[in-house]
C-alpha cells in the first residue's frame, strides 16, 4: 500500500483525535489516537520515510493510556442523551432527506408521502416541546416539506390520471416474465422468470420452473423468509415518523447474553452521536459473550482489506447509503444487509435494538468508539439468519462468504494432513495476500486449558490474518484476536525479548515494549509456530480471479466429480443452489448415479457412546462400529449425517478381503459440520468395519449413516 496514503490517514485522525481531546470527547479522542497510531504502524511497513515515527506512535499511545482514566469517569457519570422531541427532529429530517431523493428520482407518489409524514411529524413535536430553538427547526421543517408536497401533488393527480387512461385502452398483456422482488413469495406458483438487477442475472440468465422452485424454498431460513436481493430492493424504505420495529421480534439470546441481559436499547439510548461509520478499521472491532469468532474474524479481514485496497468491500453491504454509496445512520432504526446465503446475495432486514447488561455495556460485537455502529448491526444481521444471538458458531469460509460473496478453500495444517505443503503453503499465501487475491484467517484446534494458557491461545477459536511478512528466511505473520485481548505468548510475543532484534523491530516497525502498554489482540507469530498450534487456514478468494487466464487454482477433477455427484442427487430434492467457478468451459448436467443399493443405519449417540476422534484416546474406543460385509467387488459410498452444530466424520477399516484391496484404513477427510461422505470405486468383497464419531467428545444427536451401492451389503452393529 501506498505508505503516502498511509502517513495521510495519521495526520487525519491525529487532528481529529486532538480536536476530541480539547472538546472533553474523550472516547472518541482514545479511538482516533488508536487509528492515528496503527496507521503510521502500517505506513513504516509500507517503507514511510517519516522521522522520528516511532517516538510519534509512543505519543499518541501514552496519550490513549493518560485518556482512559478520563474516559472511565465520563462514563461513571453518564453523558446527557438527546431527547425524544431532538430525537423525532431527526427522523423527520431523515424523512425530507429520503423524499428529496425520491423527488429527483421523479417519484413522486413516494415523495409526496414522505414529505407529508415529515410534516405531520414535525408538528406534532413542535406542540409537544417548549423550547423555542427546537420549535423554530421544526417548524421551518415542516413549512419547506409542505411548500414542496404541494408542488407535487399536481403532478402526482396529473400522472395518475394518464396512467388511467393508459390502462383503459391497453389490452390485457401476456406476462411471460416478472422479477423475484417485492412480489417473490414462498406462497406463489413457480413459473418462468427472470432475475432482474441481480448478481446471478447479469447477463440476463433464465431461470427454469425448478429452479424458481429451489430459489423459492432456499429463501425460507430458521422460518423467515430472505428473498434474494433485487435492484428494487435498492427503493427499500428507510424514513418513519416512528421508530422501526422488526416484524420478527427481538433476537433470540445466548446462554452468557442471558445471564448478564439487562435490556434493548436503540443507539441513542447508548451515546449523544450514533454514527454508522468514523473509520473502517479492523482494530476497532471487539467480540464479547456471542460465539462468532469466525465471524468476528471474518468481519476484521474485511474491514483491513477494505482499508488496504481502498475497495467497499463490507461497507457497500448495508443500507440506507447516501449519494456516494456510503452507509449512512438512519435514526427511523431500520437498516437492510445484503449477505450471500443459500447460493445468492439476500437481504435482510433489521432494526437498531441492541442488547446491554445492568452497566449499560453491548452484550454483543461492537466499535471501540461506541458512537460507531456499523460493526454491531452486520452482526445482528448475520445473527438474525443464523437464528438469533445463540449462535453454536461456524468457520470463516461460511462467514467470509456470507459477507463477500468470495469463493471458500480450507487447508488443513494438523498433522493428519499429509498433503500439506509447509514452504508451499507460506509462498501461495505471501504473494496472494500482498496482491489482494484473497481474505485469509486461521483457527486453532483442541487444546487442554493448561496448554492454551501457557500459549497464550482459545482452543478451537479463530483469529483474523492481518499482514503476512518474510525477513532473512523468518516466516513471520500478524493475527488478530477477536476478542481485542489475550495474546500469544510464544516466540515473537510482546514479551519475547531474545527473538526481537533491533533490525526486525525496524523492519516490521513493532516495538515490543511499545505494544505491552496495551493487550489489543493483534500479535506475530512464526509461521513454524502458527502450523504447530493452529489446526487450519481458511481462504475466501476474489470470483475476479477465476475470470483470468492464469487462475489460482488447482481443482481436482475426481474431487469435483464426487461432489457434483452428491450434490445433484441431493437438487432432486430440489435443496440446494450450485455455483461452481472455473477457469476454463466444462459441461454443467446431471450425471447417473451408479449406487442403486440404498442401505440406512441411524442411531442415537449419547454419553460414552459419543466418543469423540482419535485424538481422544480413552473415550475414542466407546464409538459404534458397524460392520459390513460385501458379497462381491464393487463400488461403495458412503454419507454420514449428523446435527449442524457438530463435526462429523468416520473410519472405514479392513477386517478381511477374500481378494486384494487398495487400503488397510481409510478416512472420509477432514471433520465437517453436520455431514461428509467418502466415495471408494472398488472395494474388494471382504469384511469392514466403519466408524462414526464426532470430533469432541460427549456430542449427543441423531445421527445417520447411508450405505450406497450396487453390490449386496450385509451390516450388523458391533457396538
Amino acid at each position: 500500500m501506498d505508505p503516502s496514503a498511509l502517513e495521510q490517514d495519521a495526520v487525519k485522525f491525529a487532528q481529529m483525535a486532538v480536536r476530541n481531546d480539547q472538546n472533553g470527547r474523550f472516547t472518541e479522542a482514545v479511538f482516533y489516537y488508536k487509528e492515528a497510531a496503527q496507521a503510521l504502524i502500517c505506513a513504516g511497513m509500507a517503507g514511510s520515510k517519516l522521522d522520528a515515527i516511532q517516538e510519534k506512535i509512543n505519543e499518541y499511545l501514552d496519550r490513549v493510556q493518560a485518556l482512559y482514566s478520563a474516559v472511565q469517569s465520563q462514563s461513571c457519570k453518564g453523558v446527557p442523551l438527546k431527547t425524544k422531541q431532538q430525537m423525532d427532529l431527526e427522523r423527520a429530517h431523515f424523512l425530507v432527506t429520503q423524499a428529496f431523493e425520491e423527488d429527483e428520482k421523479d417519484n413522486s407518489d413516494e415523495a409526496v408521502e414522505l414529505y407529508t409524514e415529515a410534516v405531520e411529524l414535525c408538528l406534532k413535536t413542535a406542540n409537544e416541546t417548549s423550547d423555542q430553538t427546537l420549535q423554530a427547526k421544526l417548524k421551518q421543517l415542516a413549512r419547506q416539506a409542505l411548500d414542496r408536497a404541494e408542488a407535487l401533488k399536481d403532478s402526482v393527480t396529473k400522472l395518475s390520471q394518464e396512467r388511467k387512461h393508459a390502462a383503459a385502452k391497453a389490452s390485457q398483456p401476456v406476462r411471460t416474465f416478472q422479477p423475484l422482488g417485492s412480489d417473490f413469495s414462498l406462497n406463489d406458483k413457480p413459473q418462468l422468470s427472470r432475475i432482474q438487477g441481480s448478481d446471478l442475472s447479469s447477463q440476463g440468465q433464465l431461470y427454469s420452473a425448478e429452479e424458481i422452485e429451489v430459489l423459492r424454498k432456499t429463501s425460507k431460513i430458521n422460518r423467515i423468509e430472505y428473498v434474494p436481493f433485487m435492484s428494487v430492493d435498492l427503493k427499500e424504505r428507510f424514513a418513519f415518523p416512528m421508530p422501526f420495529s422488526d416484524r420478527a421480534g427481538k433476537l433470540v439470546l445466548s446462554p452468557k447474553q442471558e445471564a448478564l441481559f439487562s435490556r434493548w436499547v436503540r443507539p441513542d439510548d447508548l451515546c449523544n452521536n450514533p454514527t454508522m461509520i468514523y473509520t473502517i478499521s479492523s482494530f476497532s472491532i471487539k467480540q464479547t459473550v456471542v460465539s462468532d469468532c469466525s465471524f468476528v474474524a471474518s468481519l476484521a479481514i474485511g474491514a483491513a482489506y477494505e482499508r488496504r485496497y481502498n475497495k467497499k468491500l463490507i461497507t457497500s453491504i448495508i443500507y440506507p447509503q447516501n449519494r456516494k454509496g456510503e452507509p449512512e445512520y438512519n435514526p427511523c432504526g431500520k437498516y437492510m444487509v445484503k449477505l450471500h446465503i443459500n447460493g445468492v446475495a439476500r437481504k435482510v432486514i433489521i432494526d437498531d435494538y441492541l442488547p446491554v447488561d445492568h452497566n449499560g455495556e453491548l452484550l454483543c460485537s461492537y466499535s471501540n468508539n461506541k458512537n460507531e455502529l456499523w460493526i454491531s448491526l452486520i452482526e445482528k444481521a448475520y445473527m438474525k439468519v443464523m437464528g438469533g444471538y445463540d449462535f453454536p458458531g461456524s468457520n470463516s469460509n461460511i462467514d467470509l462468504h456470507a459477507l463477500t460473496g468470495w469463493i471458500p478453500e480450507r487447508i488443513a495444517m494438523h498433522s493428519d494432513n499429509q498433503k500439506f505443503n509447509y514452504e508451499g503453503t507460506f509462498k501461495m499465501l505471501y504473494q496472494r495476500f500482498h496482491k489482494g487475491d484473497v481474505l485469509i484467517t486461521t483457527a486453532t484446534g483442541i487444546m487442554s486449558e493448561e496448554e492454551g494458557e501457557r500459549w497464550g491461545l482459545v482452543p478451537t477459536h479463530a483469529y483474523a490474518v492481518l499482514d503476512i511478512r518474510e525477513y532473512k528466511g523468518l516466516k513471520i505473520i500478524q493475527l488478530k484476536n477477536p476478542w481485542s485481548h489475550l495474546r500469544w505468548k510464544g516466540r515473537y510475543s510482546d514479551k519475547d525479548e531474545k527473538s526481537w532484534t533491533p533490525a526486525l523491530q525496524k523492519y516490521l516497525n513493532f516495538d515490543p515494549k511499545t505494544a505491552q502498554k496495551i493487550d489489543n489482540g493483534i500479535f506475530w507469530i512464526s509461521w513454524e509456530d502458527l502450523s504447530r498450534h493452529y489446526d487450519v487456514i481458511y481462504l475466501s478468494w476474489n470470483p475476479g480471479l477465476f475470470k483470468e487466464s492464469t487462475c489460482i487454482h488447482r481443482m481436482i477433477l475426481p474431487t469435483i466429480e464426487n461432489l457434483l455427484r452428491w450434490l445433484f442427487t441431493r437438487l432432486e430434492a430440489k435443496r440446494f443452489i450450485t455455483q461452481v467457478y472455473s477457469m476454463c468451459k466444462f459441461t454443467f448436467s446431471k450425471i447417473p448415479f451408479p449406487y442403486t443399493h440404498n442401505k440406512r443405519v441411524n442411531g442415537q449417540w449419547k454419553g460414552q457412546s459419543a466418543g469423540g476422534c482419535g485424538n481422544y484416546r480413552d473415550t475414542y474406543k466407546m464409538n459404534p462400529i458397524y460392520q459390513i460385509t460385501a458379497e462381491k467387488t464393487g463400488p461403495l459410498l458412503i454419507e454420514l449425517r449428523g446435527p449442524r452444530q457438530y463435526s462429523v466424520g468416520f473410519e472405514i477399516v479392513t477386517v478381511s478381503t477374500t481378494g486384494d484391496n487398495e487400503f488397510h484404513k481409510k478416512t472420509s477427510g477432514d471433520y465437517r459440520c453436520g455431514f461428509c461422505y467418502s466415495e471408494i470405486e472398488r472395494v474388494s468383497a471382504g469384511v469392514y468395519n466403519i466408524i462414526p464419531t464426532t470430533f469432541l467428545p460427549h456430542q449427543e444427536g441423531p445421527f445417520f449413516l447411508d450405505f450406497h451401492s450396487t453390490i449386496p451389503l450385509k451390516i450388523t452393529q458391533l457396538q
